[in-house]
């Protein structure tokens, strides 16, 4: 079963937006790195700007990696999606969203979320990608 990496808003565009904030590296590269991490399992990368394909996108699934952009501030439907599902799940964001703006200090995902990582640009979707297959594994 594939391993869903979600990208929400804007994450189209890392490595050209802001890249003081989020780095240089574009998706792409980030993907990449997230399917290396994990050899032996499939993960599958699903990037749109609706909170509904992220909802459907994460599924019933063998966990997952959620870089959910805006939505983490108020993503209600994408939290009560992922507050049900069935295996771990890790919440990255590219930047430190604690040393950001006050309004991006708070997720609405973090807590039902096996873990997050925050600020490690491109390189905490590295750390991310083994974390739920571990768990699973034992």
């Amino acid at each position: 079963m594939a391993e869903p990496l979600l990208n929400g808003p804007n994450l189209a565009r890392p490595g050209r937006r802001r890249p003081e904030t989020y780095g240089t590296t574009a998706l792409a590269g980030i993907e990449e790195m997230a399917v290396k991490a994990v050899p032996g399992h499939t993960v599958r990368a699903v990037r749109d700007a609706c909170e509904g394909a992220l909802v459907r996108a994460a599924g019933d699934r063998a966990g997952a990696i959620v870089d959910p952009g805006a939505p983490m501030m108020a993503g209600r439907s994408l939290r009560d999606a992922l507050e049900s599902f069935p295996a771990p799940w890790i919440e990255v964001h590219l930047s430190n969203v604690g040393a950001r703006e006050d309004f991006r200090h708070h997720s609405a995902l973090s807590p039902p979320a096996s873990g997050v990582i925050a600020g490690l640009g491109a390189a905490g979707y590295r750390v991310a990608a083994p974390a739920p297959p571990a768990k699973i594994e034992g």
